[in-house]
């Protein structure tokens, strides 16, 4: 096995599989380190965790377990993939679990490159940008968890870390890989921990790719996998792994949408024109969660055969969002919401629905788990970075969409562009 992903959150796993498919490599997703063997023949194996918003010291252990079984299995790389938004706050983990990573491997560096310029994410001048704004003026400054207040990545990873930062320079990464390998190797400064890669385009990716096919390990967003992946493929002549065992089940769906990031709160608005939707009720929730799952699974299971799948969502402005928490509590709402969509996907399940389209990377994250998803093959792309999946063992077929990713009309997309066998 050449490449070993430790993913921080679900969502984002499946975005760097995707990826990794449509560039060659063939790949498996897992939901967690693997408690029993689970047959793998392919060159890539992603490890989901839900360690991007958790404690510090619980994101390293579970990073570190999930590398060990990675080893295990003969990995010759390793790829620690966070958000292409990064993280701001300077408790979040992405320092702490890189440092526990290069320990652990005996390596004193690796990049940092959460570009993905085809979701406009472009790093210049080690500034983070989504489209033409600088991160922290984007609405990203509004996040709920990890709200981005700088958008200059050295300063980030050095406020989380226990190194300093480099940069290479978009003009160094325009000359070719062989110059960003020379720039790597000219960092003689043994502090320094974290070279931060800038990228404006997929072709900067490509480079940087083939660069750091030494590296034992590389760190960044899912964009970084399009140039491993794209220099392996072409390594050995392989022409990708079809999408055909991920193509979506029959069956009746349901959307539940738990993020509310800019573009999930204008899906949400536009999908409610056209399809049967009702918001979450959060006093409800604290009320009496078991009926009140009740009155939403006979809702949803009413609405089965609508052309549109039923939409459950607690998908709401940052205003509105801030009157919640302010009422209940950030980490009370933030659980009991969590707590609802898993009992409704589980009471769902036994109504025999077999699609989920989920928004928000911790909400897909609850719903996998409940749902008993251990392993799953990736299939066709919905929006770059979010492809259909299928469960390897259960007839359960998933669409698992960041909050920031896809077009205004992605959950009917996502039913009506596939077809189903």
């Amino acid at each position: 096995m050449q490449l070993g992903v430790i993913a921080d959150d679900f969502t984002g796993a499946t975005d760097i599989a995707s990826f990794l498919v449509r560039n060659g490599m063939p790949t498996v997703q897992l939901n967690g380190v693997p408690t029993r063997d689970i047959p793998l023949t392919s060159e890539a194996v992603v490890i989901s965790l839900k360690t991007r918003s958790c404690p510090a010291e619980m994101a390293v252990s579970q990073s570190l377990a999930a590398l060990r079984w990675l080893q295990a299995q003969g990995c010759q790389q390793f790829y620690f993939k966070y958000c292409s938004t990064f993280d701001s706050t300077a408790q979040g983990n992405i320092g702490p679990v890189l440092d526990a990573l290069l320990a652990e491997l005996g390596e004193t560096r690796t990049v940092i490159s959460p570009a993905l310029p085809v979701n406009g994410r472009t790093v210049y001048q080690g500034y983070l940008f989504v489209g033409e704004q600088l991160l922290n003026e984007s609405g990203m400054r509004h996040h709920p968890v990890t709200p981005m207040e700088d958008a200059h990545l050295g300063r980030l990873i050095e406020r989380q870390g226990r190194g300093k930062a480099a940069l290479i320079a978009w003009p160094i990464v325009a000359r070719g890989p062989e110059a960003v390998a020379a720039a790597l190797a000219a960092v003689n400064d043994p502090a320094v921990r974290y070279v931060v890669l800038d990228a404006l385009s997929e072709q900067d990716l490509l480079t940087q790719g083939v660069a750091l096919r030494e590296m034992k390990l590389v760190s960044g967003g899912s964009g970084l996998a399009i140039g491993l992946a794209r220099d392996w493929a072409q390594r050995h002549g392989a022409r990708g792994e079809s999408a055909q065992a991920g193509m979506p089940l029959a069956g009746p769906a349901v959307v539940l949408s738990g993020s509310c990031s800019v573009m999930t709160n204008s899906q949400v608005a536009a999908y409610r024109q056209h399809a049967p939707a009702r918001a979450v009720d959060l006093s409800a929730c604290f009320t009496d969660l078991e009926s009140y799952v009740r009155t939403l699974t006979d809702w949803v299971d009413a609405q089965r055969d609508a052309p549109l799948a039923p939409m459950i969502y607690a998908t709401t402005e940052p205003q509105t969002l801030q009157r919640i928490q302010a009422q209940y509590g950030d980490k009370a709402s933030s659980e009991r919401v969590e707590q609802l969509f898993a009992a409704l996907a589980a009471a769902l399940k036994t109504k025999g629905f077999t699609r989920f389209i989920v928004a928000g990377g911790e909400t897909s994250s609850i719903v996998a788990q409940t749902l008993g998803v251990e392993a799953f093959h990736i299939g066709p792309t919905i929006s770059p970075g979010v492809p259909w999946v299928r469960d390897t063992r259960q007839p359960l077929s998933l669409a698992l969409k960041s909050g920031n990713f896809g077009d205004i009309q992605f959950f009917a997309r996502a039913q009506q562009e596939f077809r189903h066998d």
